[in-house]
């Protein structure tokens, strides 16, 4: 599986949801088969580029939206951001960084 395709169908899914919208009622609108919203949503298939514009339609959003998938990131890429952001605090701020995820582990 490609990174391009599972980022998409995670984000298709989060818009589609969001819109709910259910697969059936995506694939209806695009003119696809439900099982092919799935295996796009999968990141299994991606779609072909007409039908990327008829996603963007039914989701009343722009195409480019459909490719912002900069909030989709695995734990390692969170960990790695959030390593190298907190070498760049001073000690005053790492300190509060860290009360805050003590403050987190209460609640687990």
């Amino acid at each position: 599986m490609s990174f391009l395709k599972e980022r998409f169908g995670k984000h298709l899914k989060e818009l589609r949801k969001a819109k709910s919208l259910t697969q059936e009622q995506m694939a209806e609108i695009v003119g696809i088969e439900p099982v092919n919203i799935s295996k796009i949503e999968r990141g299994m298939h991606f779609p072909q580029p007409e039908k990327i514009e008829k996603i963007a339609n039914a989701l009343n959003t722009d195409i480019k939206e459909l490719f912002n998938f900069d909030h989709i990131q695995n734990k390692e890429m969170l960990i790695d951001y959030i390593n190298n952001t907190l070498k760049r605090f001073d000690l005053k701020d790492i300190e509060i960084v860290y009360k805050f995820i003590k403050s987190l582990e209460l609640y687990k």
